[in-house]
């Protein structure tokens, strides 16, 4: 059973935070909150989403899972004006996805979740430097490095406690750094690590400009970053694995 009410742009910015990474996913409809949590085929980034029943206008669900095309739901939400609420209904018997928007009645065909891949388990790391930017610090260095190479390094300078943004072209490079009074906050240690530019490009497309990202840094770790929205209801976190150097 599941029946809900929510806004366009919190369903909207819900499903942005995992289609950057997936195409189709298991929703799982506990009793308080809603939870996607999802790899991608390459098993080099991961999602785990959160969204609590008090973040929608009305919430019924007992514990179900379904399966979802991501696509086909965010071009049904884009219908709908960033003020509009979206009804969701399931329907028991026909195992589809009743959807309603001002007058507009869309049935969504849902996937077995059993054809979905496993969720996967977000290892509990401890890692050393965790740095709190903001979304729009975070998409700045990233466009920067962008210009430059397919890879990106993060890093934390301890004796400078700030967080560096680096990329290494043929021929240019670019050097974005964080002081400590450019940050929300940071707890410096030893951190420095190389990723793939390409999934740091998608997930920052998720990332609200405004939001505050808690970022968890270690040497040749993976990185995680936690941000919030729907007014603190709403709960991501992305985690990207390392390009070891050499590879």
């Amino acid at each position: 059973m599941f029946t809900a009410i929510v806004s366009a742009s919190t369903l909207r910015d819900a499903l942005d935070s995992v289609s950057v990474l997936v195409d189709e996913c298991k929703i799982r409809l506990n009793e308080d909150e809603l939870v996607i949590r999802a790899v991608d085929p390459a098993n080099v980034g991961m999602v785990d989403l959160t969204l609590e029943a008090a973040a929608f206008e009305a919430y019924e669900a007992d514990g179900g899972v379904i399966g979802v095309n991501l696509g086909r739901l965010e071009d049904i939400a884009s219908m709908a004006d960033s003020g509009d609420l979206i009804h969701m209904e399931l329907d028991e018997e026909t195992r589809k996805l009743e959807v309603r928007i001002d007058g507009l009645s869309y049935t969504l065909a849902l996937i077995d979740p059993d054809s979905i891949r496993e969720e996967p388990d977000i290892p509990d790391l401890d890692l050393p430097a965790e740095i709190v930017p903001e979304g729009a610090q975070i998409d700045r260095g990233i466009t920067a490095a962008d210009m430059v190479s397919d890879y990106i390094q993060l890093r934390v300078d301890e004796a400078e406690e700030s967080f560096v943004i680096e990329a290494e072209g043929d021929t240019d490079d670019v050097d974005f750094v964080l002081e400590r009074e450019d940050l929300v906050d940071i707890t410096p240690g030893a951190a420095d690590s190389l990723f793939s530019l390409d999934y740091l490009k998608d997930m920052n497309k998720a990332i609200p400009n405004d939001a505050e990202v808690r970022v968890e840094l270690g040497d040749d770790f993976p990185v995680k970053m936690h941000y919030d929205f729907a007014e603190g209801l709403g709960h991501v976190t992305f985690m990207l694995a390392p390009r070891i150097q050499g590879d």
